[in-house]
């Protein structure tokens, strides 16, 4: 096989060496996700092996077509984000939604992906989103991830009046947390590779050591699909479940919020890798589908949308310019489906993981610097999306309410012409979510 020709690394300026070195880097710096991600599909019942199966396959066929066809150093994985919607605004609404009905939203939203992508329409959903809702989301996001940290790992608890104060932080686990988030932070701010996985591989080492953290059944096993079978849902019975559940919404809300956290993603990604061409991005559609497949099939086997993962400029920083580098990517994650007795014995013990998500939803609150503060009908609408996501425990409430409230604002203020007739569509949507439909 002439890798050269295949992943046009001489022309990129890279070698194989470089490329699997770029690949561990990355590896090294999202394969917490396959501990995180079945923790809070767990939130909303789904079996841990099945949501560890899951998670893993379809991080290894995303990432592995978008190394193959679309030839970008970029991982694709089940999105920090996604899976809190997932779990606590969809399956955890009032609308008590079981999983199996989840994962079938999810599947519709990845097909719906699947045509997004190959047509031209995708252009005009991305333009018809402002700039500032786009970022009030991921930051709305960022709260709402920190948030779910914080409750884990007992450093806020429940409270009668002002429904949350600060936990016991003598507690055993909330002290491992504490310790945990030290570590995690020290070694990111150090900008060491993984510093996330560094962080909970210390933590756990130390629970270990004091007896709270047992390998009773082994570190390594054979890999094996999960035990209720291979498909958590099949490919029809979602599109009944849509009318039958009034999805609608759930399904327009995973769309956006994928499209627009995987396009920005892979842009930023190849711009800081300089392959973009006259600011272009080149196998666009490759790229995309990459993400909306893995979305597609993941649902069918039990996990929530997947997406670009911004972890992948580490790997870039290291040298990786070409496919070769997610290639070497998928195959590290393939040799995490033989440690799966360990990843659950550390799953178990959420004070590990929980710095993680702590972290992750502080890096989400970049993006406020971009939010021109200063202009009322861009400032509220976003202030509206960031403050309701954690406040409300829902994703889809948050979006409901800065799309709703941005285009009422635009008319008001007389600039009503600057919106895309889009966006006024998905406000009428929303406004009849908010009022006529169960809230997720």
């Amino acid at each position: 096989m002439d890798l050269d020709r295949m992943f046009e690394l001489s022309a990129r300026g890279t070698n194989p060496g470089r490329e699997v070195l770029a690949g561990l880097t990355t590896f090294l710096t999202m394969v917490y996700i396959v501990v995180v991600n079945p923790i809070i599909l767990g939130q909303a019942q789904v079996p841990f092996d099945r949501a560890f199966f899951a998670t893993v396959v379809a991080t290894i066929l995303g990432t592995l077509w978008m190394g193959l066809r679309a030839n970008y150093p970029i991982a694709v994985a089940p999105g920090m984000g996604l899976n809190a919607f997932f779990a606590f605004s969809v399956v955890g609404s009032a609308a008590g939604i079981d999983y199996r009905v989840a994962f079938g939203a999810v599947f519709v939203a990845g097909v719906l992906f699947v045509i997004l992508s190959v047509t031209r329409f995708r252009e005009d959903l991305l333009n018809a989103i402002p700039a500032s809702l786009k970022h009030a989301v991921t930051a709305g996001i960022g709260l709402f991830i920190a948030f779910i940290g914080l409750r884990l790992s007992g450093i806020v608890t429940a409270h009668g009046t002002n429904l949350v104060a600060l936990g016991n932080l003598k507690a055993p686990q909330t002290l491992l947390a504490l310790f945990g988030l030290l570590v995690t932070v020290v070694l990111y701010a150090r900008r060491v590779p993984g510093a996330i996985f560094l962080g909970m591989l210390v933590t756990a080492i130390v629970a270990a050591a004091v007896g709270m953290l047992t390998f009773d059944q082994g570190f390594f096993s054979l890999p094996k699909l999960p035990s209720d079978g291979l498909f958590v849902v099949d490919p029809f019975t979602p599109f009944v479940d849509l009318f039958r559940y009034d999805l609608y919404t759930v399904v327009l809300a995973f769309l956006i919020i994928t499209l627009f956290d995987t396009t920005g993603t892979m842009i930023g990604i190849a711009e800081q890798a300089g392959l973009l061409v006259n600011g272009r991005f080149p196998r666009a559609r490759e790229a995309l589908l990459a993400d909306s497949v893995a979305t597609s099939v993941g649902a069918l086997l039990g996990t929530s949308p997947t997406s670009a993962y911004i972890e992948s400029g580490a790997g870039v920083a290291a040298g990786g310019r070409t496919g070769l580098t997610a290639v070497a990517v998928a195959g590290f994650f393939l040799l995490t489906l033989f440690f799966f007795p360990t990843v659950q014995a550390v799953a178990g013990l959420s004070a590990i993981t929980a710095p993680a998500l702590i972290l992750v939803g502080s890096l989400m609150l970049h993006v406020l610097r971009e939010i021109p503060w200063d202009e009322f009908d861009e400032a509220f609408p976003a202030f509206l999306v960031i403050l309701s996501m954690p406040l409300t425990s829902s994703i889809a409430t948050g979006i409901a309410l800065g799309f709703s409230a941005y285009p009422i604002l635009k008319l008001v203020r007389g600039r009503g012409r600057e919106v895309h007739p889009l966006l006024y569509f998905f406000a009428v949507v929303f406004l009849i979510q908010l009022f006529f439909l169960p809230h997720v």
